[in-house]
């Protein structure tokens, strides 16, 4: 009985760990805030891409939908800068999911992409989709 408890604990105590892993590992904006260089729409398995014509206002009013989203902050850039990146987590573990919206050569380009994991389910390609619905509207 002494070593399933052991063993339990060590699986309790690893499962803590991970969590807080996922929580408190820093992200570095050098790594994420980088340009967005798809030229058109796709989806794959941890994220997505939207490319839209530039219009004027369009990338300040995608930064205001974005930052009205529920555990969503900015991690860099600005849209003076033409370029920002933000972290948006998941409601219980925290989990990472990183936005990059960008204006340059005609198009705004969004990449949305999980940070752990091999897929997110399609939240982040219906991130973006709610992210075009609200600022066409």
């Amino acid at each position: 009985m002494r070593v399933i408890f052991w063993i339990l604990m060590l699986v309790v105590i690893a499962a803590v760990a991970a969590v807080a892993y996922v929580r408190l590992a820093p992200s570095d904006p050098s790594r994420w805030n980088q340009p967005v260089t798809a030229a058109q729409d796709k989806d794959f398995d941890n994220g997505a891409v939207r490319v839209l014509p530039a219009t004027d206002g369009l990338l300040a009013r995608l930064d205001a939908a974005v930052q009205d989203l529920p555990r969503t902050q900015v991690l860099a850039g600005s849209v003076a800068e033409g370029r920002i990146t933000y972290v948006t987590r998941t409601a219980t573990v925290g989990f990472p999911d990183y936005t990059t919206i960008e204006q340059a050569d005609g198009q705004v380009r969004m990449l949305a992409r999980a940070r752990f994991g091999r897929s997110d389910f399609g939240v982040n390609a219906n991130r973006l989709k709610g992210l075009i619905a609200t600022v066409q509207r």
